[in-house]
């Protein structure tokens, strides 16, 4: 994992975003990177859906696996073989090479001959510009976006939850100042990041205690309680912050709305650099900028 500027490449210490599939800092040009994930060891299904949303009657299981295959691939991955898969979705050998046979002649997959490795082909791509182009609040919200990112210097970003996640649908860089931003697709700590905070913030006590319940399965418990205090940070602040908790150099504020078009939660996020950007310029400059976005694109 390195971090990419206009000419240079440094190590960039992952410790800290040990619980995050990915980290792309971009300096002014955007590089994509390959994905790092501690998670590798549970089978992506498990981490995707809360078992208080499964009714196993209905529940198909080979198609749930199917798509776990389609979801080992992480930003700035072009190949994976059999042994990333099994490695990945936890599932044997001979049913990733069953799926990965089935997904390849659907369109889904391409096996690349001299690597003896896969890809993603044309039918994940359609089917993601299917949804982005159904997707009008994303369109109405990228040039207020992008006024805000020049605005402001940092990055912004819209996302919404998948499964217990939070996905990114698309960020916005500055051109104006050093910023950092993850690209669409990549994945965050719902309970890390402030984007996941702002989303377990606007739901109902029933619905968010079942999130943490889950979500506590899996993570430390001092994890879990910052993410209870921020519930505190919407309640007073009307946005969640996360500073320095998802990475050491990484300070965050989002703020949520509900899309109509939808019937679902979307949240609005700005990160930029801890070392240049305080808790006071999120709190005191970004944060009533940002709110005053979201409550325009509800």
């Amino acid at each position: 994992m390195h971090i990419s500027t206009l000419g240079w490449r440094e190590t960039l210490d992952m410790s800290s975003a040990r619980r995050n599939n990915v980290l792309q800092i971009q300096f002014r040009v955007y590089h994509p990177m390959p994905a790092e994930s501690n998670r590798n060891s549970a089978p992506i299904s498990s981490r995707h859906l809360s078992s208080e949303d499964i009714d196993e009657r209905k529940f198909v299981v080979a198609l749930a696996r199917g798509l776990d295959l389609l979801r080992a691939f992480r930003p700035g991955e072009t190949l994976l073989g059999n042994r990333d898969f099994v490695e990945r979705t936890g599932l044997p050998k001979a049913t990733v090479n069953r799926l990965a046979y089935t997904l390849t002649a659907l369109g889904y997959l391409r096996f690349d001959e001299p690597a003896g490795k896969y890809a993603l082909d044309t039918g994940v791509l359609s089917l993601g510009f299917t949804l982005l182009a159904g997707a009008d609040t994303l369109e109405l919200a990228r040039p207020h976006m992008r006024a805000l990112a020049r605005e402001i210097g940092a990055a912004v970003s819209l996302g919404c939850r998948d499964g217990l996640d939070m996905i990114y649908l698309e960020t916005i860089r500055s051109e104006t100042a050093l910023t950092l931003g993850l690209a669409p697709g990549s994945r965050l700590s719902m309970l890390t990041s402030s984007m996941g905070r702002a989303y377990l913030a606007v739901q109902e006590p029933a619905a968010r205690e079942a999130l943490f319940d889950e979500l506590a399965k899996n993570e430390d418990t001092a994890i879990v309680n910052a993410a209870r205090r921020s519930i505190d940070d919407f309640a007073r602040d009307g946005c969640c912050y996360s500073f320095r908790e998802w990475h050491d150099d990484v300070n965050a504020i989002a703020a949520p709305f509900r899309d109509l078009r939808n019937g679902r939660w979307l949240l609005l996020s700005s990160s930029g650099p801890a070392s240049s950007m305080d808790e006071a310029y999120f709190r005191e400059t970004i944060g009533p900028r940002l709110k005053a976005l979201a409550a325009r694109l509800a």
